[in-house]
């Protein structure tokens, strides 16, 4: 990825950080007075290097009106990046793109009877900050966040996610809310195991989440690892769904996480 021009960034500080495991953790850093993005958007987070600069994009985990920007990574072993942002302590600087980025916004799909998130990893960002959009609550008549991971350590958010339907500004829609977490090695019980884009072609996903996932009522996200990405659209388009562009607004709108 192309760094932002020298002029089109500021250096901002990190408030807090939460290591989940050797592999994930969160951080927030301060944000900009005049900075803004809708959720689902993402940012670019840098770390000098030398006389360069090393840049990663980034999905806002937080709501639209915090006064701080949170992120939820995964650490690349091999990385240039990922190591040291997993090592920044609070108190510690690192670099913010001046504007937010991105299409992955609900307000791409048309209104419908379900709104599908579907994640994998860490491609559950996005969705934390959608979901804290008041207008979400209001526009579908059912929603339901689905989770993949291979181990269920990997099922970091927990609390938030279990706290999300009593926020005041949507309470009265929480009936609405299922969350749907799939693990694929080491399954605790009840909980659902195999791959997304096989749970939904074999029927068992709707089953769990007891609402149909069909083209005629269903809007869908996508975001996670890009095999999944397009495996699971290539599933979904195989049962009648489309993909929603600006001009043809359909069921379905996607974001490689990685």
């Amino acid at each position: 990825m192309s760094a932002p021009a020298a002029e089109s960034f500021t250096r901002e500080t990190v408030l807090w950080r939460q290591r989940w495991s050797d592999k994930l953790f969160s951080f927030r850093i301060s944000r900009p007075d005049n900075w803004r993005f809708t959720a689902g958007q993402f940012a670019r987070i840098g770390l000098e290097d030398g006389t360069g600069k090393l840049w990663r994009a980034y999905s806002m985990v937080n709501a639209e009106w915090d006064d701080y920007l949170e992120f939820y990574s995964i650490v690349v072993p091999d990385g240039q990046l990922t190591p040291r942002l997993s090592r920044l302590e609070v108190g510690d600087t690192l670099l913010l793109d001046a504007r937010a980025n991105g299409f992955f916004t609900a307000d791409r799909l048309p209104d419908g009877e379900v709104l599908w998130l579907l994640a994998t990893g860490t491609g559950l960002a996005p969705y934390l900050s959608i979901l804290q959009q008041p207008a979400i609550w209001q526009r579908f008549g059912a929603i339901r966040l689905v989770h993949g991971v291979r181990d269920a350590s990997d099922l970091n958010y927990q609390g938030f996610i279990a706290q999300l339907p009593n926020h005041p500004l949507w309470q009265a829609h929480a009936y609405k809310f299922g969350y749907l977490p799939v693990v694929t090695r080491d399954v605790p019980p009840g909980v659902l195991s195999a791959r997304l884009p096989e749970l939904i072609a074999n029927g068992e996903l709707a089953r769990a989440a007891g609402v149909p996932l069909e083209p005629a009522g269903g809007r869908v996200m996508i975001c996670g690892n890009p095999k999944m990405v397009a495996d699971t659209f290539r599933t979904l388009v195989g049962q009648g769904f489309k993909l929603s562009r600006l001009r043809e607004p359909a069921q379905v709108v996607l974001e490689n996480g990685w």
